[in-house]
């Protein structure tokens, strides 16, 4: 499809993932408190969609407690800043091994979860916005599968439905789109239709340019979708996914620093995401028009 520059762009922040980050930067929130706080801030310096994940408060490993959802959703919305919420569901999908010789048995150190439970939080919570990672592939951060098999996104799909979230399409790969437009014509996924094409993720699509463009030119016409580049490709991935005709994501989860030895914030990525966009003679909206433009329902939890 021909290429339009996104002249109205709404800015998410990924606010602390689950990645191996809790000790590499100060700045990772842990706590429900500290992962809300960090939001609020991302909200006030321009971001209109908050993604987020739980952390376990003591270890900062990563953990799918829906009553840690519960309290950093409730902290966000209880403050006086109104931004979008977008929670993770990619958790429960962990597959490991022990070696290559006890491929028989996953590891202990696995978790794996059904599909009522992987979206437990997201129907307690009630966000406006949660992910669904769209397929299966190898992660090498722990050597790990992340598992997501047809008949699994299907019932997932169903269920983030059923609870009124609108579901944003994680694509890692340009088959992980493939599956997306399948389950779209379906009918499992409603319109309108939030894709996020996920660049640089080892052994997902490398963040080279051609491999972006032939994503983006996956993207059925109509669907509405954002993009982000980790580490030092954050920033550049601000300005092409825009020149594309996408919107922007960036935060803690994807990349840790502001500038070579300069350790950032989430407030400070969105600063300057911000900035980038602006300069580029685009606009940075808000909350309520990407609700507008998403057809979402803010809403308080169960």
């Amino acid at each position: 499809m021909p290429l339009t520059m996104n002249r109205e762009v709404f800015i998410t922040c990924a606010v602390t993932g689950s990645g191996g980050t809790q000790d590499r930067s100060p700045h990772v929130p842990r706590s429900p408190e500290a992962i809300a706080e960090s939001a609020i801030a991302a909200a006030q310096a321009g971001a209109a969609v908050v993604h987020c994940h739980v952390r376990d408060p003591e270890t900062g490993a990563p953990s799918r407690d829906p009553a840690l959802f519960r309290e950093v959703t409730e902290r966000i919305r209880d403050s006086a800043t109104d931004v979008v919420l977008n929670l993770t569901a990619g958790m429960g999908g962990d597959l490991m091994f022990d070696g290559t010789e006890a491929m028989g048995r996953m590891s202990a150190a696995s978790d794996m979860a059904g599909a009522e439970e992987r979206v437990a939080h997201v129907a307690d919570c009630r966000p406006e916005i949660c992910t669904l990672d769209c397929g299966t592939m190898n992660f090498a951060e722990a050597d790990y599968v992340m598992v997501n098999t047809p008949g699994m996104l299907r019932d997932m799909a169903a269920r983030m439905v059923a609870a009124g979230t609108r579901i944003e399409i994680e694509a890692f790969d340009t088959g992980h789109l493939w599956f997306a437009k399948q389950l779209v014509n379906e009918g499992i996924i409603p319109e309108p239709v939030l894709v996020q094409l996920c660049m640089g993720v080892p052994w997902g699509a490398p963040d080279d340019l051609n491999t972006f463009l032939a994503m983006v030119n996956n993207v059925p016409a109509g669907w509405h979708w954002s993009a982000f580049g980790l580490g030092r490709s954050e920033m550049p991935y601000v300005a092409a996914a825009v020149l594309a005709g996408g919107n922007v994501r960036v935060g803690l989860e994807d990349n840790l620093m502001l500038d070579k030895g300069v350790l950032a914030t989430n407030a400070q990525l969105v600063a300057r995401a911000v900035g980038i966009v602006e300069a580029m003679g685009a606009r940075v909206v808000g909350p309520e028009a990407v609700r507008e433009r998403l057809k979402l329902e803010k809403r308080a939890p169960l």
